[in-house]
């Protein structure tokens, strides 16, 4: 019971620090639009041609290595830590589009498209992508905490690693692919939903051969 409280305790302040960080986040990016689409965001993106996408970059990495502190300081073995950074990465990610909708009304829908990531090279898609992803994560976290707080181990197998990073590959194909709307400032092709919903069943099917494996045990 004690286990439990204390899992409990740590998801929570978890939760915390991902509606927080989702607001840092928000408030950077309100700054950023206000500076290089005072007339609002919209594709095709303007280039940013100064430091400041160094300072950028620089940002989303060090946005990392706060996720995985956090999770690393939460979580007792490798697989439990790796859920807490779920936890906190889906949260945030979540919570980031929220501030954004009432800092400035945006996005306009969960179709909308934005700039996701910027590290190895930009990524980009519609909001409803993240989201859905994010989605994900946390309850698969969720799931994999409770059954630390029963005294078993989330293991995974050879088949899940496989599926997860092929789904990965995927999801990650799908935001990079369009060199031409992040590079050149095109107007980005259609994105292929396709492959966002091929990506979260390869997700779902590795983690479901995981959980069941390790309730089984």
């Amino acid at each position: 019971m004690e286990r439990q409280g204390s899992s409990l305790s740590r998801i929570l302040w978890v939760i915390v620090f991902g509606i927080t960080m989702g607001y840092f986040e928000a408030s950077v990016v309100v700054y950023l639009r206000a500076i290089y689409y005072p007339e609002g965001f919209s594709f095709p993106l303007k280039p940013f041609t100064d430091y400041k996408i160094i300072v950028e970059l620089f940002r989303e990495f060090a946005s990392l290595i706060m996720l995985i502190s956090v999770a690393s300081i939460a979580g007792r073995t490798l697989m439990e830590r790796f859920a807490y950074f779920m936890l906190s990465f889906g949260t945030w990610d979540i919570l980031y589009y929220v501030f954004l909708k009432i800092s400035l009304d945006w996005p306009e829908s969960l179709l909308t498209w934005d700039i996701l990531f910027l590290l190895p090279i930009p990524w980009i898609g519609p909001v409803i992508a993240p989201v859905s992803i994010s989605i994900l994560m946390i309850i698969t976290s969720i799931l994999i905490i409770r059954l630390y707080d029963r005294g078993m181990e989330f293991k995974v197998n050879l088949v899940s690693i496989i599926l997860f990073i092929i789904g990965s590959g995927v999801i990650l194909y799908s935001f990079m692919h369009d060199t031409d709307a992040t590079f050149h400032q095109k107007m980005p092709k259609p994105y292929m939903y396709e492959l966002l919903i091929a990506g979260l069943i390869l997700f779902i099917t590795s983690f479901l051969i995981s959980y069941v494996k390790s309730k089984g045990r």
